[in-house]
């Protein structure tokens, strides 16, 4: 998705929500130039790496010296959390209709 910096002010939350949750990539343009995106943090890792040297990208993983050796304990991802958005307004009741009342 590419939207401008001035409309990405007004709507940042649910850019950042569909990063995070749906894994998109927002491009941010001004006057119809690229200037910035928001990625995942693991695509931010991969160009992070690619800078350092760490990664080679005619392999599939990262390059030999940055393999962890078979006695190093691995690190797992930390998880991550899903959520629904829902529409604006109150929430909805947990009773059935017309307990209660």
């Amino acid at each position: 998705m590419e939207i401008p910096v001035t409309e990405a002010r007004k709507v940042l939350a649910d850019l950042i929500n569909r990063v995070v949750y749906g894994g998109e990539e927002v491009v941010l343009t001004r006057h119809g130039k690229t200037v910035a995106a928001l990625v995942s943090p693991e695509e931010l890792e991969v160009l992070r790496m690619l800078r350092a040297g760490r990664l080679d990208l005619t392999q599939t993983g990262p390059a030999p010296s940055d393999q962890p050796a078979a006695d190093t304990p691995r690190h797992e991802p930390p998880l991550r959390i899903a959520a629904h958005l829902r529409p604006p307004g109150p929430p909805p009741s947990s009773r059935p209709p017309g307990f209660g009342r």
